[in-house]
């Protein structure tokens, strides 16, 4: 079997689940409703919707809820799949970019962040936000926060300032698929940990070395989950498009990393 096919992505749930795991969103967590051995399962919303819908039915088919977040850029802002997504139970959310988008002005920025939380607030009731990466600008979207407070907006957490924020969320790790790996942290720019250096990650690198990782530990440790869906499909010809795609982006981070 392939990596990255909804096949593996499916059985990734199934060994969780086997081996005793609860599955809450990130609203659920905020709340203080996750409790037991669990999983934060986060899904941004970067590009190809449709894929995302695939993965929501997956979870629904599972009983599995997930905190889905939508960028407002056309290729993840499709409003008939956004419903679909909340329609099968997920949570709604936005991915915000608002810095990038208004060249680092912090006011703009935030007039921006107020119309695009409106927008989104007619699929879902919005409560959390999550910062995008924006790898290819200067500005880290969460500089809003040092003028701004997302609470005085509703916003009952962002995951980098709350759950990864290990003051605040205490000791828990954190898997994510940036660059199409689960160990891509020398490609990743902005998607991690505020402080990783009181709990032991593993190493994984595959979704099946992931899956084997679940079923041998005996790990007690809250988990957070980030999957970016358009990695994630079984047709033959995205999923080659997707590796080749991403193996490009990756050398490019590598000569960018390089040369900072």
């Amino acid at each position: 079997m392939k990596d990255f096919t909804l096949s593996a992505y499916r059985n990734l749930l199934i060994a969780l689940k086997e081996k005793g795991y609860f599955f809450f969103t990130f609203e659920d967590w905020c709340e203080g409703k996750a409790n037991g051995k669990y999983i934060i399962l986060r899904h941004d919303v970067d590009l190809k919707v449709e894929n995302s819908f695939e993965t929501a039915k997956i979870e629904n088919s599972l009983n599995i809820r997930a905190t889905y977040y939508f960028r407002i850029v056309p290729q993840s802002n499709k409003p008939e799949y956004i419903r679909k997504i909340a329609e099968l139970g997920h949570e709604i959310a936005y991915h915000y970019e608002d810095l990038a988008i208004t060249q680092g002005n912090v006011d703009e920025g935030m007039k921006h962040f107020e119309k695009q939380l409106q927008y989104f607030r007619q699929f879902y009731p919005v409560v959390t936000v999550c910062m995008h990466g924006s790898p290819t600008s200067k500005y880290d979207n969460r500089t809003l926060w040092t003028k701004y407070s997302y609470k005085d907006y509703g916003i009952i957490g962002e995951p980098y300032f709350d759950f990864l924020n290990e003051e605040k969320g205490g000791n828990v790790l954190y898997f994510t698929d940036t660059a199409r790996m689960w160990d891509g942290d020398k490609y990743n720019v902005r998607d991690k940990r505020i402080d990783s250096s009181k709990s032991v990650q593993p190493i994984i690198h595959t979704t099946f070395d992931f899956i084997d990782w679940i079923e041998k530990s005996d790990n007690q440790l809250p988990i957070m989950i980030t999957t970016h869906p358009q990695r994630w499909t079984d047709n033959k010809l995205e999923w080659t498009v997707e590796l080749f795609s991403q193996s490009i982006k990756n050398k490019i981070k590598q000569l960018f990393f390089a040369n900072k």
